[in-house]
């Protein structure tokens, strides 16, 4: 059964968090017109549209700068609407794929060049690259300073983490791996996290707080989770805002609430910086702040 999804909240608030210069949302999806970019057979959900136009009005609310568009499990390994996206934003945008094992390094060049990043991996859903192409990639990956993004249940990386060890590349867990918040630190999953934080190459989202806890924004459960892992990297941090909260069909947040969560989850004015700005800096290739102003 294909689950069909709630659209976000239309109307955003101006944020009670200032966005600092550079501010970047590092997780979002466009999704349709369905008949130009349609969606694989087998998906688990269906999204209403969500164009450029209504991300924009969001972005520009926030008051951010920068986004980075990430393939979303509906369109397998097309990435075209990201890409097409990417072009239509008006700012600086990077984008993280999904690929098909047989791609080229000609073809990974290309989308390098137009603005690619990242290659993610969903094994919980159809139509993308199998964990057993990971090291592969990775060690393709490392030499054009791309990473690997993975969307993991919290099973997946206790069994995952030697392997993410090794990795050659960079590594992004998105949305702290969806682990259950009122499971507390001590959980394995958890303390997986915290390992190919402090020993590997692994970076995490601090985004998606609906898929850790059942309660509202700003999810208090999850910000013990949050403190330790500020506490073990803050260089190794980002945000996102999961916009349009796809596959979430709990009671909807407004985007500008998942903003504003920060200044709970992260109080500290330097440390929500360094996680907005520096480290989506770092990562993504987008220029320093102070190059920007020059």
């Amino acid at each position: 059964m294909i689950r069909i999804c709630p659209g976000p909240d239309p109307n955003p608030r101006p944020p009670r968090l200032p966005a600092p210069p550079g501010a970047t949302d590092t997780h979002c999806h466009i999704f349709g017109p369905q008949d130009q970019y349609p969606y694989v057979a087998g998906r688990r959900f269906t999204p209403p549209d969500a164009t450029v136009a209504s991300y924009l009005h969001v972005h520009r609310t926030l008051g951010l700068s920068r986004a980075v568009l990430v393939q979303p499990s509906g369109y397998g390994a097309d990435s075209r609407r990201q890409l097409d996206a990417a072009r239509e934003m008006g700012i600086e945008t990077r984008v993280n794929v999904v690929l098909r094992p047989e791609v080229t390094d000609r073809e990974i060049e290309d989308l390098h060049r137009a603005g690619a990043r990242g290659v993610r991996f969903i094994p919980t859903q159809p139509g993308g690259l199998p964990l057993s192409e990971l090291e592969r990639f990775g060690d393709r990956l490392a030499p054009l300073g791309w990473h690997v993004q993975l969307m993991l249940g919290p099973e997946h990386l206790v069994e995952l983490a030697p392997r993410l060890l090794k990795l050659r590349c960079d590594f992004v867990i998105d949305h702290m791996s969806d682990i259950h918040a009122a499971d507390g630190q001590q959980q394995p999953a958890f303390q997986a996290l915290l390992r190919v934080l402090r020993e590997g190459r692994g970076w995490t989202k601090l985004s998606a707080g609906y898929h850790l806890s059942e309660q509202e924004p700003p999810y208090p459960e999850v910000i013990p989770l949050v403190n330790a892992l500020v506490a073990a990297r803050p260089d190794r941090l980002l945000w996102g805002s999961d916009w349009p909260h796809a596959n979430h069909y709990g009671k909807m947040p407004n985007s500008t609430d998942l903003f504003d969560q920060l200044l709970d989850w992260v109080p500290d004015e330097t440390l929500r910086t360094r996680i907005l700005v520096d480290n989506p800096a770092r990562l993504y290739g987008f220029n320093l702040v102070k190059e920007d102003a020059l």
